[in-house]
């Protein structure tokens, strides 16, 4: 079925149990000049859950770095703007807020038992360079949305532990081609070098930071990380940023696990020349060796049954799981000196590696190296492979999962009645801070649908009715807490 007759069906299903439930109650929950009473909406928020929500989404959309297209990467000027708004937006849900040393925004409130764990609620508030609007803001947005609804009916105070919301600096990468920034500094997984990491201007982060009026040092840099035993978990609300959810037909997915991830970056040196005067068979060109590098890297993630070999106890796990889970991606390249008519000195380009199976992973990164370097020798080229960042796979808690999966349940009722079907529970492919909180905490993670599974792209798109169903379920969630 098509998305838009999906979206049809289920807004027509949704307006029929709204107005069953109108007619059942014997009440009408509009006030005379066609608003919502919030205090009589069976608990569902329309305002507050979708409308608002949206109109959030929307306006975060606009904070950009770019012009006519969404771009905000870490403590950029827009950046620093989209700190100013969210900060705002947590105010009004009357959330006490501070922005730490790496610029990651805080939201917290005590609840009844201030000196209990607290649970943390968070998303990226950066962005790949010409983004849609819904990728990590979404979690945000929801968080928000939600301990607003409690603000309002006067349960916030009441909740049995802390509640954290946290709007985290930096997680695409993008700037410094570091992953996790925000979440990695509060996990405790950066080392104080990373301050010293440089962007393409060789801008280093502690200058950016000190830019930002955010002195850092190492020793403060350090004291970031959260005390394990201050935090009783970790809940993030992300587009699915894949077709799953819309081809099953379900606003809501719970993660049972997330990929884990391997970025290289390959540096190809031959010899610069002109391209008219050289020879081809005096070539040492390390673009048409990249090239072939690069072609390699897709046939053996395509059959890495054809290329690895493994011993007789993991072969059979290793093979099925990266045969159902193992990408790879060249996203970048750049040579020099860049000229139509100048063989290049220098090729430059990333490579992204994705697989459940973390031993699968290194396996791939192994063989691939290999031949990388054999078919550099070959073409008398020189190579370097630089790892930028790994990540290991994370296996969701199971706990968490269940009581998200409940709380997707409770929301959906809510909404449109007795459901029967389950709600689906599918893996990952997508790095998100859950990775990096997972060192910190146990993790679980709740997907939202997306149109076409496109996500990095302006065409994200996220039904109004499915970012209602995320905030309710965070809602009920919370509520539920234990």
């Amino acid at each position: 079925m098509a998305y838009s007759t999906i979206a049809t069906f289920n807004k027509c299903f949704f307006l029929f149990c709204f107005f069953f439930c109108l007619l059942s109650h014997g009440s009408s929950i509009f006030s005379g000049n066609g608003t919502v009473d919030l205090e009589k909406s069976d608990d569902l928020f329309t305002q507050i859950l979708r409308d608002e929500a949206v109109a959030r989404l929307y306006e975060l959309g606009k904070v950009s770095d770019g012009s006519g297209y969404l771009e905000r990467t870490f403590l950029s000027p827009a950046s620093m703007r989209a700190i100013d708004v969210i900060r705002k937006w947590m105010e009004d849900a009357n959330l006490g807020t501070w922005v730490d040393q790496m610029g990651n925004l805080h939201g917290r409130v005590d609840g009844a038992n201030a000196s209990a764990e607290a649970l943390l609620i968070g998303s990226h508030m950066d962005t790949v360079v010409d983004a849609g609007i819904f990728d990590g803001s979404l979690g945000i947005v929801s968080a928000i949305s939600a301990l607003k609804a409690l603000h309002i009916n006067g349960k916030l105070q009441k909740l049995r532990r802390p509640v954290e919301v946290i709007a985290f600096s930096d997680e695409e990468g993008v700037r410094f081609q570091t992953t996790f920034l925000g979440s990695g500094a509060i996990a405790g997984i950066l080392p104080s070098t990373t301050l010293r990491v440089s962007d393409k201007r060789d801008v280093t982060i502690e200058s950016v930071l000190k830019e930002n009026s955010l002195e850092v040092t190492e020793e403060s840099f350090l004291q970031l990380k959260y005390d394990s035993k201050s935090v009783w978990g970790y809940v993030e609300v992300h587009i699915e940023q894949g077709p799953v959810l819309e081809q099953v037909g379900f606003p809501l997915g719970v993660v049972k696990g997330i990929a884990g991830q391997t970025r290289l970056k390959v540096t190809v040196r031959g010899s610069q020349g002109h391209a008219g005067t050289v020879p081809m068979s005096m070539r040492q060109d390390p673009m048409a060796a990249a090239a072939e590098l690069i072609v390699l890297m897709e046939s053996l993630c395509k059959n890495p049954e054809k290329y690895l070999s493994y011993d007789d106890q993991c072969s059979d796990s290793t093979v099925k799981s990266l045969l159902s889970s193992l990408v790879c991606t060249v996203g970048e390249i750049s040579t020099w000196p860049s000229a139509s008519n100048v063989i290049p000195g220098q090729v430059t380009y990333t490579m992204d590696i994705r697989a459940i199976d973390d031993l699968g992973r290194e396996d791939v990164i192994y063989d691939l190296s290999k031949r990388i370097y054999q078919i550099c020798d070959k073409r008398s080229v020189s190579c370097i492979i630089e790892h930028k960042h790994d990540a290991g796979a994370v296996i969701c808690d199971s706990e968490l999962s269940s009581q998200l999966k409940s709380a997707a349940y409770s929301a959906l009722r809510r909404m449109e009645g007795d459901i029967q079907v389950e709600v689906p529970t599918l893996m990952s492919g997508a790095g998100h801070d859950a990775m990096a909180m997972s060192h910190l905490t146990k993790v679980g993670m709740l997907f939202v649908r997306c149109r076409g599974g496109i996500s990095h792209s302006p065409q994200e798109h996220v039904l109004d009715n499915d970012i209602w169903a995320a905030g309710l379920a965070i809602l009920s969630f919370l509520e539920n807490m234990q």
